[in-house]
């Protein structure tokens, strides 16, 4: 019995004693440590962190296990605030400490604001504070130093965190920015910190940055490492994107935003796996600028879409599936010292290298692969200001399309390439190339491209405005760049149309053609091959003229500064060289066309103009042996026939070209300036012929100029210090023959190299030369005349008639048959026949003969009151008979000649009758001859 009341004392005393126990317990847990964690937070946040802290109320639940606080704030040194909550609620795993793990059932933070800032020498504030309160010590040091020993196990079943706020301060860079990111969400369930088969964590984060967002979520584990999941950054923006890529890109970005979405795996161990995949890249409205001066973006893109983007940084893989690329604009431009603009944006980046980094190691190729890519709606835009007249060139509806791409640069890539321009036409490509080596395979084509795309250019190389044309094209282009030098050929067929050239200023038209077609045409790269099959010139006009002072509109065309660089190219080869380039063309066809000429330095100025050409020349090149054809012909001046044919050496050698030119029936009075120059003459009538003999050897011309002459009359002198000082018509005359035609063979050489040698000169000057010879010959026309009947030369230049008759004088008919006879001797000799009448003795002698026909006396006083009554006006004749009279003569000598002595009708000419015909001294009234030539 007294045993059974000892056990009972014990157990009741035990009682009490466990139960005093837990009265402690419960009074320390509900009372004493929230009141001694609330006294201690606050003064270890000043010792640890040098911040001053305040926290509303902390609750303690010692039998759940739970630690509850609410409103808690920090400030730092600088009294700004660092962290604060609304709420915490931190709830234990009693049993997990019997199995010597940490337990969190819950850890629950409500609404926390976080403020991180970067600070300018690259560290946190947190790190900064810390080590601000907590100055290193050599035994802290060495403690540091020392290994770690093994972790404790940690277990959270449930961690969340909600509506919180991130407020992220970057003072690293020139700018200071700030983000604040809000609301901040997490849930992280079941995370131990030791290794569990088959049991891995949930996580998700949502965070926002305004209308940026970022979610994250899957599957974590801490040991070992491991995490499997899906991350969505949404609606990044431009200037939040500027600000931490700012360093290390050189351009600026104005517009666009950025989503990215990719499921992912990393795991660590011995090495560190990541591998991403289900990737996809989309940048919409993005507008890059080169410098914050550029008022407009030199990039802008719609928007670009990347699908099917994976990585492997184990495997040393990438790959992506289609890029879209839509409404794409770009601008570059060259800026007057060369430089394009966004190559100097870059700077020194690409130049500047650490000498002493360390060389990778070698390890295995990394692998990389696209699907393809499309480019649709683009546009480029070049502007080029190192020309005089800047250079703008627009390409509008760019549409690219590559297929797929890899690390095995030896396997080829097929592209299609299609693009209109803004200044009209449109171009297209489309085959494959290859990167390594470097190969390109590709169909060209393009039409109505107009050529003032290269105005600018042309400028640069020649005086020349191209005012229309539109070029055409369409062949296969290939290169290879597996050996060096790079070697190509281009297939095809090209055409200019509607192509007008004018010298700068208003210089006038210069050359241009309806069609220049070259088909087929294939030219090579190295060496340098151009072979064309037919090349066919549809009505083509070239304008030549020859300015004031003696400079011809050809001749301007090559610029100043392209001297040195044309005497380079013209620089002859070494004897027995190859030519550096070779050309072939089968075949040059001319239609319908015309050259005109002016020559300013005449007065009046001289003007001409070849029409209608058309022929066709055949097997040019620069390769001896060669022997091509030319057959040429067209009209001068609009009526005179012209060809021009012969045999072609290969150009540039030593092979013999032989060339011939006729002409016919060239009116004359077109070279009349020429003439006037040259023999103090314009020409009124004529006509002249030509046949050329040329032989060209190399640049030694030797050649016979066959010149005809037929009937050609001079006009009225003109004044010149270059005609020559003989007598030009008498020498005319001499040369002419029975036919009239003057019929001369001027031959000529020289060096066409020479810029003093001008074939149309030496030509005219051996003409003027053969002219002063035949002047000088004493032969005398009129002397030979004199020695018809005794008749001085003055004597055969007129003849008598009775006056009122059309009746010779005594003697005259002898001497107009001594005339006669000299006009058929002399064919060349033109006869000027003037009938004339003397006013007075013709018309006395015509009254007297109508006042006999009326029965009148016509003698004595009656005859000569007569005439006083006809001298005072008070008698006439009739209007018309002095002048029939006057004509009828003239008839009359005409008829006489032609039909009674065989003179040829075009040897006499009547003029206009005189009416102040003199009288001899038999008082017969005497009609005037001139004699001319043709």
């Amino acid at each position: 019995m007294a045993k059974k009341k000892a056990v009972s004392h014990r157990m009741r005393n035990l009682l009490i004693g466990l139960g005093g126990l837990l009265g402690l317990y419960t009074l320390a847990g509900f009372l004493v440590l929230p009141w001694w964690l609330a006294r201690t937070l606050p003064d270890q946040l000043e010792q640890r962190m040098g911040w001053h802290a305040e926290v509303e109320s902390i609750r303690f639940n010692p039998f759940a296990f739970s630690l509850e606080a609410d409103t808690f704030a920090a400030r730092d040194a600088d009294g700004e605030p660092v962290t604060s909550f609304d709420h915490l609620r931190v709830n234990l795993s009693f049993l997990h400490l019997f199995r010597g793990i940490i337990g969190f059932e819950e850890i629950r933070l409500v609404e926390p604001d976080v403020r991180v800032d970067l600070l300018n020498d690259g560290g946190i504030n947190y790190v900064r504070d810390w080590r601000a309160a907590n100055p290193e010590s050599e035994d802290a040091a060495a403690e540091d130093a020392s290994e770690p020993g093994e972790p404790p196990k940690l277990y959270f079943q449930q961690v969340s965190l909600e509506g919180g706020e991130l407020l992220f301060r970057d003072f690293s860079q020139e700018q200071a920015a700030e983000f604040r990111v809000a609301p901040l969400d997490l849930t992280l369930n079941d995370l131990a910190t030791w290794p569990r088969e088959g049991s891995d964590s949930q996580y998700s984060v949502m965070a926002a940055l305004g209308d940026q967002v970022i979610e994250w979520e899957g599957d974590l584990s801490i040991t070992p490492l491991y995490s499997a999941g899906r991350l969505k950054l949404s609606g990044l923006r431009y200037d939040t994107a500027a600000h931490f890529l700012g360093p290390y890109l050189p351009w600026q970005l104005r517009e666009g935003t950025v989503t990215l979405e990719s499921r992912y795996e990393l795991a660590g161990g011995d090495s560190f796996e990541l591998i991403t995949s289900e990737g996809q890249l989309t940048v919409q409205q993005l507008a890059l600028a080169l410098s914050a001066q550029d008022q407009e973006p030199a990039l802008s893109i719609d928007s670009v879409s990347v699908e099917g983007i994976g990585f492997d940084l184990t495997g040393r893989e990438a790959s992506i599936g289609m890029v879209a690329i839509e409404q794409p604009s770009v601008t570059a431009v060259r800026k007057a010292n060369g430089e394009i603009d966004w190559q100097a944006s870059l700077g020194n980046r690409d130049a500047v290298s650490d000498e002493s980094a360390p060389e990778p190691q070698a390890s295995a190729p990394f692998r990389w692969s696209v699907q393809g890519v499309e480019l649709t709606g683009g546009q480029v835009r070049w502007r080029d200001q190192v020309p005089d007249t800047e250079a703008d060139i627009a390409l509008n509806n760019l549409t690219v399309t590559l297929g797929g791409l890899s690390h095995h640069l030896e396997e080829p890539i097929s592209y299609r390439v299609s693009s209109g321009l803004a200044a009209g036409g449109r171009f297209s490509m489309a085959g494959q190339l290859t990167p390594t080596p470097f190969t390109f395979e590709g169909g060209l084509s393009g039409s109505d491209i107009p050529l003032s795309l290269v105005q600018p250019y042309v400028r640069e190389q020649a005086n020349l405005e191209l005012v229309s044309g539109r070029l055409a094209l369409d062949g296969n282009l290939d290169l290879d760049g597996q050996d060096d030098p790079l070697t190509g050929t281009f297939s095809g067929s090209a055409e200019i149309a509607g192509l007008d050239t004018r010298l700068p200023g208003g210089g006038g038209e210069l050359v241009s053609w309806e069609l220049l077609r070259l088909a087929p045409v294939e030219f090579n790269l190295n060496p340098a091959r151009l072979e064309i099959g037919t090349v066919t010139l549809n009505s083509p006009v070239v304008n030549v003229i020859r300015a004031a002072d003696g400079l011809h509109n050809l001749q301007q065309i090559v610029n100043a500064s392209g001297s040195s660089v044309e005497s380079e190219q013209n620089a002859e080869p070494p004897e027995g060289a190859d030519p550096g380039f070779i050309f072939r063309i089968g075949e040059l066809v001319l239609e319908k066309g015309s050259m005109a000429y002016a020559d300013r330095t005449l007065e009046p100025p001289f003007s001409t103009a070849f029409n209608n050409l058309a022929g066709t020349v055949t097997g040019i090149s620069n390769v001896p042996p060669q022997q091509g054809q030319v057959a040429i012909a067209g009209q001068l001046a609009g009526v005179a026939p012209v060809r021009f044919d012969g045999t072609l050496g290969a150009l540039g050698t030593e092979e013999p070209s032989n060339l011939h030119l006729t002409m016919e029936d060239l009116a004359l009075p077109v070279l009349s300036p020429y003439f006037g120059r040259y023999l103090g003459y314009s020409v009124d009538s004529g006509k002249l012929g030509l046949a050329l003999e040329y032989e060209i050897t190399g640049t030694r011309l030797k050649a016979s100029n066959e010149v005809i002459l037929d009937r050609m009359e001079l006009g009225a002198a003109v004044a010149s210090d270059q005609a020559i000082n003989a007598p030009v018509k008498l020498g005319l005359a001499l040369l002419t023959d029975r036919n009239g035609v003057i019929d001369v063979n001027l031959p000529i050489q020289g060096d066409l190299s020479d810029p003093q040698f001008s074939v149309g000169q030496i030509v005219m000057r051996a003409f003027v030369n053969l002219l002063m010879k035949a002047a000088a010959s004493p032969f005398s026309m009129l002397g030979s005349l004199a020695e018809f009947a005794g008749f001085s030369s003055e004597e055969l230049g007129y003849v008598s008639f009775v006056p009122g008759t059309v009746q010779l004088g005594q003697d005259e008919v002898e001497k107009l048959s001594a005339l006669a006879a000299a006009l058929r001797d002399r064919p060349e000799l033109l006869l000027n026949i003037r009938g004339g009448v003397a006013s007075e003795a013709d018309a006395l002698a015509l009254l007297k003969k109508q006042m006999e026909a009326r029965g009148e006396d016509v003698t004595g006083d009656a005859w000569a009151q007569a005439q006083q009554v006809w001298r005072d006006g008070e008698r006439s004749l009739p209007p018309e008979a002095l002048g029939r009279l006057a004509s009828d003569r003239g008839v009359a000598i005409r008829r006489l000649l032609e039909e009674t002595h065989d003179v040829s009708d075009k040897q006499l000419f009547l003029l206009d009758p005189a009416r102040d015909a003199p009288v001899d001294d038999q008082g017969n009234v005497t009609v005037q001859f001139t004699l001319d030539v043709r």
